[in-house]
């Protein structure tokens, strides 16, 4: 069985058929998701998923795009949530240097301020990381995140920058990426990941794997990533989603 790492089934994009995405992704043996809250309007509609589904779970936290609109109320929110049974950790945060929405010394702060919480609670985080390998590496082990780990959401770095973040306790995560023909880096970056610290994940409705390029992701598509992935490691479906699975029980405390 499969455990989508990170999806965001509370889209907008889901609104007509969010119920048959969710059977379809069952259907492809999608056994557990856990879906991101990541601002002030998706947390809530994060959390609605956990309480309809017994199946899935949430990460809650302030992604770094949005990082100008977070107040020091919402930090709070989001520390009095963490209590919750499937809250399962802080997340998606980071930094995006990518969309130009927060200043960097904005986004800086943020991250910072969740990495603080989630070692005072004892949480793993999500980390999003675009354009901002260097940055996103020094403020993880200035704040000393190798204590409570977490997952490398979409890789999409070097080599050189994966094994920093797997000697600071964090797994590598990767999406419909692989399966694209042309992306050469994830597919290596892949093959050399300790298999006790692989995840796959969808992002849907985002990074749409092969041969769905281009429409819309579906977190059954999950079967997809792991598919390529085995593929790339040369062992068989059935292995690749046992051991993925058995990580993101092992991280995010999964019953």
């Amino acid at each position: 069985m499969l455990t989508d790492t990170h999806t965001h089934m509370n889209a907008s994009q889901f609104d007509e058929d969010r119920d048959q995405v969710i059977e379809r992704a069952r259907e492809q043996g999608v056994s557990r998701m856990i879906n991101i809250g990541f601002n002030r309007e998706t947390i809530p509609t994060s959390l609605e998923l956990t309480e309809r589904y017994d199946f899935i779970y949430t990460a809650v936290g302030w992604h770094p795009t949005d990082a100008i609109d977070m107040k020091p109320d919402d930090l709070d929110w989001i520390e009095q949530l963490c209590s919750r049974d499937k809250v399962v950790a802080i997340g998606e945060i980071g930094l995006d240097y990518y969309w130009d929405t927060s200043p960097k010394e904005v986004q800086h702060r943020v991250f910072r301020e969740q990495i603080r919480l989630a070692r005072k609670l004892g949480m793993p985080i999500v980390i999003h990381n675009r354009d901002a390998h260097h940055d996103v590496v020094q403020l993880l082990r200035e704040e000393k995140a190798e204590d409570v780990g977490g997952v490398m959401h979409c890789f999409s770095g070097s080599w050189e920058t994966a094994k920093l973040c797997l000697d600071m306790n964090f797994y590598i995560s990767f999406g419909g990426p692989i399966t694209y023909k042309n992306a050469k880096q994830p597919k290596e970056v892949l093959a050399q990941v300790p298999l006790d610290r692989l995840l796959v994940e969808t992002d849907a409705p985002y990074l749409t794997p092969h041969p769905f390029r281009g429409k819309r992701n579906e977190t059954g598509y999950v079967k997809l990533v792991a598919e390529a992935a085995a593929d790339i490691l040369g062992i068989s479906f059935e292995e690749l989603a046992r051991i993925t699975s058995e990580n993101a029980t092992r991280l995010f405390r999964l019953p």
